[in-house]
């Protein structure tokens, strides 16, 4: 529904034929899996660097 709302296609049919476009590049340039693994092991690091848990905002200090 995001996509579709917020997007300055001027149908349904321009839409979807772009969709599908990117998602036969993304399937033909797909990553390897252990890139990606590595990838959210450095964000859950970086996460737990910054004392940041999911889906919450890191708390400020009061001055």
């Amino acid at each position: 529904m995001f996509t579709m709302a917020n997007s300055g296609y001027p149908n349904h049919t321009t839409l979807a034929r772009d969709l599908h476009a990117y998602l036969r590049w993304r399937n033909a340039n797909n990553r390897h899996p252990d890139v990606l693994a590595a990838q959210r092991r450095e964000r859950a690091r970086v996460r737990s660097d910054r004392h940041q848990r999911w889906g919450r905002r890191p708390e400020t200090q009061a001055a």
